[in-house]
């Protein structure tokens, strides 16, 4: 198996699409704990509208609500986002306190052994893992990419 993080922010709808079939992308593994954008510009990536799209591709569409940041933690961020007057779509990394509480309380408890039990079930081998921000390092995808790496060896590409 080999793993890719995407995001969508700063991306358009072809753009998006257009790296998981370049990248042939079989497995998308939504990794949000809401699996809605507001507004319009990124629609396409609401929860109904982005599985259609990815079933139209043949792409395999998975929610893992385990591996997503809870309210508490997420609050954390938007406490640092504001101190630094940075908006989420514009956050170019975590802050510490966020890192130390999501490996602490999500990364932990998560079942990895299980992740990859069903993952080979369903014939995964390309694996993108999704969540919005635009760069890997402003979000918790980093986190699982990092436990991915260090613990099992994998390697993660962003796409």
């Amino acid at each position: 198996m080999e793993f890719f993080t995407i995001g969508v922010y700063n991306s358009t709808e072809k753009d998006f699409f257009d790296k998981l079939i370049n990248n042939n992308i079989d497995t998308f593994c939504d990794i949000r704990q809401r699996r809605g954008v507001r507004g319009a510009k990124y629609s396409f990536v609401n929860s109904n509208r982005l599985q259609q799209r990815l079933t139209d591709l043949e792409i395999k569409y998975g929610y893992i609500p385990e591996l997503a940041p809870t309210s508490e933690i997420r609050e954390l961020q938007k406490e640092i986002d504001l101190e630094k007057g940075e908006l989420k779509r514009e956050r170019q990394e975590l802050g510490k306190v966020f890192i130390i509480e999501y490996k602490n309380k999500i990364l932990k408890n998560f079942d990895f052994d299980d992740f990859f039990e069903k993952l080979d079930q369903i014939g995964a081998n390309r694996i993108a893992l999704f969540c919005v921000e635009e760069f890997p390092e402003a979000c918790h995808r980093s986190i699982v990419s990092g436990a991915l790496n260090n613990k099992y060896n994998y390697q993660i590409t962003d796409i």
